[in-house]
């Protein structure tokens, strides 16, 4: 082979072989984190970024850089009476597990009360909420994937204190593919 002919096939090969590398690093609201080098996490309980998101008090155990921006999961502490209303992604599924205390969950009209140890599933395009019920906080796991979702949070929670501009919220979810029914 000549050198010119083995420069244009290398060529090739390099950038057939970083392709599907650039497109798994977009996540859904266009943002790039080139997570090529991915390792092992151990995430302890109080570990974690932290934010308020509307009442909503998320620890980020793996976002999407960490994970080939393949999943991110959080740990809420919630309040009784806190929730979020129906609303609708359009890039993730999401897990719920509740660790503690008691969330009512609404998947696709289907309303149900999780207790310790149970686990819902909203697959993306159909409507979903929460809100945590009974007396004491509440505790749960979620998994969303693919990530990306935690980019919203981080701009949600920094929306100033007191009760949400809904119209602000909207349009900060909007913007990642999740609206309100």
């Amino acid at each position: 082979m000549d050198r010119k002919n083995f420069i244009k096939t290398s060529g090739l090969g390099l950038g057939l072989t970083l392709f599907p590398i650039m497109v798994q690093c977009q996540d859904a609201g266009g943002n790039s984190e080139l997570s090529v080098n991915i390792g092992p996490k151990i995430v302890k309980d109080g570990e974690g970024e932290t934010f308020n998101v509307i009442g909503d008090i998320q620890s980020h155990k793996l976002i999407g850089a960490e994970t080939g921006n393949q999943i991110v999961e959080w740990v809420s502490d919630v309040e009784p009476g806190v929730g979020i209303p129906p609303h609708i992604h359009t890039n993730e599924d999401e897990i719920f597990r509740v660790v503690k205390g008691q969330v009512e969950i609404m998947v696709n009209g289907e309303t149900t009360i999780l207790n310790e140890g149970d686990i819902a599933y909203a697959p993306r395009n159909l409507s979903h909420s929460w809100k945590v019920v009974g007396t004491e906080k509440a505790k749960l796991i979620t998994s969303a994937f693919p990530s990306g979702i935690e980019f919203m949070f981080a701009e949600l929670a920094k929306l100033p204190a007191g009760p949400p501009d809904f119209e602000k919220v909207s349009e900060i979810c909007g913007k990642h593919g999740i609206s309100f029914v």
